[in-house]
């Protein structure tokens, strides 16, 4: 079996560690447990050293995909773990993981069911980035935002520079693999509910993630599947619009030219960030 790591972002999460840690410590004995504490203010780190975790502090809170970064770089196994540490996330399930892993695949994501939602806004949501997900790529991807995944350090490693600091590292990893054709594979897991304070996600403040998450999950993958039905769209409005004009008045009318302009100008930009998004994935040597 080769190494394992267990990486557990974690902030004010005290409660969910007594729990999580010693039932991880149980079932792996061998493996590397790593909690990233990201500028807790509570018995986070104590409750993590008490029970034999490597604790990599950071001095304030940088954020969930920020702590992960930390975690993958300080982890030395040739697999890595990333799990919740509220709770949410049961050791046993991670077995079912790594026998995937093992079958060739390079990510394997452990996908939560409609109960393992926040709430059903959450699952809403969720439910649609996985379709556009699926529609962006071509496979079928049963949970893009799930954070409870193992994956073979190398390829991990090779994607940390773009990975967020904030809450979407997992749609930015899963479509990272994805864009460069390393194997991704869903294993169905039941999910707890959390425990220890409420979620650190807040829906107002983080209204706006919905929209980011969408473009991001775009121009990951292929912009070009984003920006090519956006330049056609303004290109048949112009048209309809001219057409509408020559009739009426029999001319080419201003508000023509500028749906006209937009179209080329949004597919220019298209096949330019096309481009960026190549040489981003390009591999040398």
């Amino acid at each position: 079996m080769q190494h394992l790591s267990i990486i557990l972002p974690a902030k004010n999460e005290a409660a969910g560690l007594q729990h999580t840690l010693p039932a991880l410590r149980l079932a792996y004995p061998a493996a590397e447990i790593i909690v990233v504490n990201d500028g807790s203010t509570d018995a986070t780190a104590q409750i993590a050293v008490d029970n034999g975790a490597i604790v990599v502090s950071n001095p304030y809170s940088m954020g969930n995909g920020a702590a992960i970064k930390r975690g993958a770089r300080a982890a030395s196994g040739q697999v890595l773990v990333f799990m919740d540490a509220d709770g949410q996330h049961n050791a046993s399930h991670i077995q079912a993981l790594l026998d995937k892993l093992d079958q060739g695949y390079d990510m394997v994501v452990g996908a939560r069911d409609a109960s393992g939602q926040a709430n059903f806004h959450r699952g809403l949501a969720n439910a649609f980035y996985n379709k556009l997900a699926s529609h962006m790529t071509g496979h079928r991807i049963e949970d893009l935002t799930s954070g409870f995944r193992a994956v073979r350090a190398e390829r991990f490693r090779e994607f940390l520079h773009l990975l967020p600091n904030g809450f979407s590292y997992p749609t930015t990893s899963t479509m990272a693999f994805f864009r460069s054709a390393y194997p991704v594979a869903y294993v169905p897991i039941p999910v707890a509910k959390r425990m220890g304070n409420g979620s650190h996600i807040r829906p107002l403040k983080d209204g706006l993630r919905f929209l980011l998450i969408i473009f991001k999950i775009a121009t990951l993958y292929s912009p070009l599947k984003l920006f090519a039905p956006i330049a056609a769209l303004f290109f048949v409005t112009g048209l309809g619009y001219y057409g509408y004009t020559f009739a009426t008045q029999h001319r080419l009318t201003n508000m023509s030219t500028l749906l006209f302009s937009a179209a080329v100008i949004i597919f220019l930009i298209g096949l330019i960030s096309e481009q960026i998004t190549n040489l981003t994935y390009r591999k040398d040597g």
